[in-house]
């Protein structure tokens, strides 16, 4: 079992340049505006929460492919505005995961993309699980945050499945509490459904029919909140992947998310594993 628990974390998903343009305010149309900073860093769903594993000690291993994007922060607020640029890199497949050693890990976490090649992976995953004893299989998680139709087929995959916001509401829901009652029907038998919730918090709800809920914990003063989700999903993960509860996991999440928002970067967040 101790050699389980060494196992590593895999993140599968997108790693990509994040160039941070910081600005007194939001620009106008057709007016110039003067950047206070600029900083590069890499960024990516993926590879953020590998980032944010790493820091707070988990051993983890990243797979995906290479892009690029532009990142623009409001200093006023810590709002952020997001640009995409060249949304045509290949993804990874299913054949580029069949060689990946399964035995390395001992849970596994989807960025969701491109999902029928994702639900080939992780029922290769399936497949490497059913000898093993319970204990000894690998956990999958996937994250469904963009309001895209055929991310919604990652639902019933996961042991844990993380929700947004921003799906939660294309559904209808206006509260993440009503959007896991909603949409739990969508997972497998067994699963943990979470969403988070940004300033209100997060909620999660497991085969036990309980919703449970952790407050947000922001900072004195928000200076970056890039990454927030990203960070909420890998503390989530670390906590659960050391044995600890749902409710623990959860709030533990929402804890390392809000101090996180307090500063630019993830640099901050190493001195976060001994809460």
């Amino acid at each position: 079992m101790e050699e389980y628990k060494k196992k590593k974390i895999l993140c599968v998903g997108l790693v990509c340049l994040d160039i941070i343009n910081v600005v007194e305010k939001y620009p106008e149309e057709d007016t110039d505006s003067r950047c206070l900073s600029q900083r590069w860093q890499r960024g990516g769903n993926a590879s953020n929460s590998c980032t944010v594993l790493s820091l707070l000690g988990a051993p983890c291993a990243f797979m995906g492919s290479l892009s690029s994007g532009y990142v623009a922060d409001n200093i006023n607020t810590g709002s952020r505005t997001i640009l995409h640029m060249n949304r045509n890199l290949p993804d990874v497949t299913a054949e580029d995961f069949s060689k990946v050693d399964l035995h390395q890990f001992k849970w596994i976490h989807w960025e969701g993309r491109n999902a029928e090649q994702q639900v080939q992976m992780i029922q290769q995953v399936e497949v490497f699980n059913r000898p093993l004893p319970p204990q000894e299989r690998i956990t999958l998680s996937v994250e469904i945050e963009k309001t895209r139709e055929p991310l919604y087929q990652l639902f019933p995959h996961g042991d844990l499945v993380f929700v947004s916001k921003d799906v939660a509401r294309h559904f209808g829901f206006q509260s993440a509490g009503a959007a896991l009652k909603g949409l739990y029907s969508r997972v497998k038998q067994g699963a943990v459904l979470v969403c988070a919730w940004a300033e209100e918090g997060a909620d999660a709800l497991g085969p036990d029919g309980v919703v449970l809920h952790s407050d947000a914990f922001p900072p004195e003063t928000l200076v970056d909140t890039l990454g927030a989700g990203d960070t909420f999903n890998s503390a989530v993960i670390y906590t659960l992947s050391n044995g600890g509860s749902l409710q623990d996991a959860l709030t533990f999440g929402c804890t390392v998310a809000g101090r996180k928002c307090g500063f630019h970067g993830y640099d901050g967040i190493a001195e976060m594993s001994a809460l």
